[in-house]
C-alpha cells in the first residue's frame, strides 16, 4: 500500500446531470427523502466552485439548515453528498470536514457507543469509527467498507446496530476516501489484514466478517484469500473481473466513476482501465476461495458488467446472491437489501442467535411484501 497523496484537480469538473443522477442512490439510502433532496438538486448549476449554485455549496447549506434544527447526523449526510464524488477543491474539502465534525458530534451526544479511533497502515495513520470494542469481552469483528465514493460517515451510523448484534463493528473507508489519506491500489487488501493487527485483543479478529460494497467488495475477496481469519464476505456490486478487463464495456462506464478511480489511484483518467487491469480475479482466486460470499446484484448496473456476478456463480464454492431489477447499488430496493445483507451475515456465523435469524429472515420477508397501492 502506498503513501498519503494530494487530492487531484479534475480541471472542469464532472458531468452535472450525470452527477445528479448517481447521487440520487446515495442520498436514498441515508435515508434522505427526495422532497428533501431534490430542491438541493435544482438550485445546482455548477460542479465546479464553492459559490451559491455550486455543488458543494448548496449541499452544505441544506446541512447547515438541518444542524441549526437540531438533526446533527442529517445534516452529516447533507454534508457527505456535497464531497461527492470526492475532494477536489475547497469546496468539496469544507463538506467533507463538516460531514466529519457532524457526525463526531452526532455520536457524543446520545448512547451511540461510537467511538473514534486512529489506527497504523503501513506507517500512516488512518481514522476509523469503532463500536463494541472490549479487552475484558472480545467480540467477533464486522469490518464495514463503503465504495469508492463512500466516506466512513456514509454508514457510521450502522455501528449501533452492528453491536446489538453481538459483534464488535469497525467502519473504514478505502484508501483515497474521506480521511483515508492512502493511495488506492492493487496492494489495497493491507488495509483489511492492517485493522485486524491493530484491533487484535479488543475483538476477536479470528471470527472476522466484511460487510464490503461495490469496489470494496472486490478487495474484500482478494484479502480473503490470504488473511485466514476472515470468515466469511457480504458485499454489493463489486466488481469481479470482466470490468477490469472488457474494454468494449469500458467505453460506456460512467464518467463519474472513470474519474473518481483515476483520482483514487493517481493517474489520468483515460489511462485508469489500462491501470486497473490487472486487479481483475481470477477463476482459479476464485475457486480458491474457501469462506462464504453473499452478495447483491444488480441485472442493470451501469458500472458493473453482467459477466461478473456470471463469474460468481459458475466458479465460487459458497455463494449466496440476491439479484434485483436494478440499477448500481440496487437503489429501489434498500431495505430488502440491509435486511438481506444482515441475514447472510447472520448465517455465516456459528455462533448465531437463532432469535435474531428469524427476526431478520421475517424483516426480508416483509421488505418484499409490496407496498399499498396509491
Amino acid at each position: 500500500m502506498t503513501h498519503p497523496h494530494a487530492p487531484r484537480a479534475t480541471g472542469d469538473g464532472n458531468d452535472l446531470d450525470e452527477l445528479k443522477r448517481f447521487v440520487v442512490a446515495h442520498a436514498l439510502s441515508q435515508g434522505l427523502p427526495a422532497d428533501h433532496h431534490a430542491p438541493v438538486l435544482d438550485r445546482i448549476t455548477t460542479d465546479t466552485g464553492d459559490a451559491p449554485g455550486s455543488w458543494a455549496y448548496e449541499w452544505i447549506r441544506a446541512g447547515d439548515e438541518r444542524d441549526a434544527a437540531g438533526a446533527t447526523l442529517a445534516a452529516s449526510q447533507y454534508y457527505v453528498m456535497g464531497r461527492f464524488p470526492y475532494v477536489d477543491g475547497p469546496g468539496r474539502a469544507r463538506a467533507l470536514h463538516r460531514a466529519v465534525d457532524a457526525f463526531d458530534r452526532w455520536r457524543t451526544t446520545g448512547p451511540t457507543g461510537i467511538e473514534a479511533e486512529t489506527v497504523d497502515i503501513d506507517g500512516v495513520p488512518v481514522r476509523i469509527w469503532t463500536a463494541g470494542l472490549s479487552a475484558q469481552d472480545p467480540r467477533p469483528l464486522l469490518v464495514i467498507t463503503g465504495g469508492i465514493v463512500s466516506p466512513k460517515e456514509q454508514w457510521g451510523a450502522l455501528l449501533p446496530q452492528i453491536t446489538a448484534l453481538k459483534l464488535a463493528g469497525v467502519v473504514a473507508e478505502l484508501p483515497g476516501v474521506g480521511e483515508n489519506p492512502l493511495r488506492y491500489a492493487r496492494d489495497s487488501t493491507r488495509l483489511f489484514t492492517a485493522l485486524l493487527d491493530a484491533l487484535a485483543g479488543r475483538a476477536d479478529v479470528t471470527r472476522t466478517y466484511l460487510l464490503a460494497l461495490s469496489f470494496s467488495g472486490h478487495l474484500a475477496i482478494r484479502a480473503a484469500l490470504t488473511d485466514p481469519r476472515i470468515r466469511g464476505i457480504v458485499g454489493n456490486g463489486p466488481p469481479i473481473h470482466d470490468f477490469f478487463t472488457d474494454t468494449t464495456w469500458q467505453r460506456n462506464v460512467p464518467a463519474v466513476t472513470r474519474n473518481t478511480l483515476a483520482h483514487l489511484v493517481g493517474v489520468p483518467p483515460q489511462d485508469v482501465h489500462a491501470h486497473l487491469h490487472d486487479w481483475a480475479l481470477s477463476d482459479d482466486e476464485l475457486r480458491a476461495l474457501d469462506v462464504p460470499l453473499a452478495a447483491v446484484t444488480a441485472l442493470r448496473d451501469e458500472i458493473v458488467p453482467p459477466g461478473d456476478p456470471e463469474r460468481l456463480k459458475r466458479h465460487v464454492t459458497d455463494l449466496r446472491l440476491l439479484e434485483h431489477d436494478d440499477v448500481h447499488g440496487a437503489p429501489r430496493h434498500l431495505a430488502e437489501t440491509k435486511a438481506w445483507s444482515l441475514l447472510a451475515l447472520q448465517r455465516m456465523r456459528p455462533d448465531a442467535d437463532p432469535a435474531v435469524t428469524e427476526r431478520l429472515v421475517a424483516a426480508v420477508a416483509a421488505a418484499r411484501r409490496p407496498g399499498p397501492t396509491p
